[in-house]
């Protein structure tokens, strides 16, 4: 079984404010700090230190932060054979974090956007493949790459962020399709669909592409719309440093957990439980929670609930 993330690799810099800015308005800080991030590599991190075995396929460029990322994955325990040199900056975010933990997030794709569905061997992709997809790389090689994946048997996550428009017939090939509430919104506003808050726009979202849309809700958990059910969880009451991280958590820790077996009502309150850690702690990777630490709180939200 094994984990196989397609995705941004991101040097962040944050910047810590009291108010985040509105347009125009300049915002001073005193100083600023950087840590590796992107999508792709955050989901693999969480997805490593839940338990899985890990292999991260991505471009960095060949400035000195791309050298950093690519080894700091290694360090996880993560194969980084598949991330290769781009002629094009390392990708990079820019993020400004308020007093309450709210964020706003700049990106700037840089070697992202280099990255080939053709990097992923035919050897990784198979039956026993969990493979994870964002939208932080070029939308036409998320969508060849779940095309592969799909008529080679392996099970494909879709997080659908940031919230851009799908390539046609992405959708399509997708087992599990995680978006946020504000997402989901978009996605179903972009397809015609009439339904706009969270649980009918899953369910609807669900019904269409026949397969299963997980809703994160923040700290109200997230629901889990599938064709044989549907599930709400909870969330874990955690003081936040900030929300950076919890959605690639979320995502990385639920990937873990099908590859290892675990039904989707299990799966779901894990990965729970690891979206609400990752914000006790600042940064992406920083506070993403490990096997022991994810084990330790299982007891502290109860599981999942029918709807």
């Amino acid at each position: 079984m094994t984990v196989l993330v397609f995705g941004s690799i991101n040097a962040d810099f944050f910047v810590n404010v009291a108010e985040l800015p509105r347009p125009g308005e300049t915002v001073l800080s005193p100083t600023y700090r950087t840590a590796a991030g992107g999508k792709g590599a955050n989901q693999a991190v969480a997805a490593a230190r839940a338990g899985a075995k890990v292999a991260m396929v991505g471009r960095i460029g060949s400035d000195p932060f791309g050298q950093t990322l690519k080894d700091g994955l290694r360090a996880e325990g993560i194969d980084v054979a598949g991330i290769a040199r781009s002629d094009q900056p390392t990708g990079a975010a820019f993020i400004a974090i308020d007093a309450k933990g709210e964020n706003l997030i700049l990106g700037a794709g840089g070697a992202n956007l280099d990255a080939r569905a053709a990097d992923v061997p035919d050897s990784l992709i198979g039956p026993e493949t969990t493979l994870v997809l964002q939208m932080e790389v070029t939308p036409a090689e998320t969508a060849a790459l779940a095309r592969r994946a799909r008529k080679a048997g392996a099970r494909v996550i879709l997080n659908l962020a940031p919230a851009l428009p799908p390539p046609d017939g992405l959708l399509d090939d997708v087992s599990i399709l995680v978006v946020n509430e504000h997402e989901v919104e978009a996605l179903a506003k972009h397809l015609g669909m009439p339904e706009r808050d969270p649980e009918p726009a899953g369910w609807a979202l669900s019904q269409h592409f026949n397969q299963t849309v997980i809703v994160t809700l923040g700290a109200d958990g997230a629901l889990a719309l599938a064709p044989n059910g549907a599930w709400r969880i909870g969330a874990l009451a955690v003081k936040v440093a900030d929300t950076v991280g919890a959605g690639d958590a979320f995502v990385g820790v639920l990937a873990a957990s099908l590859d290892e077996g675990r039904d989707l009502r299990s799966a779901l309150k894990r990965a729970s439980i690891a979206g609400a850690l990752a914000c006790e702690t600042a940064g992406a990777q920083a506070g993403l929670p490990g096997r022991a630490r994810l084990d330790a709180r299982d007891k502290d939200l109860a599981p999942a609930q029918p709807l």
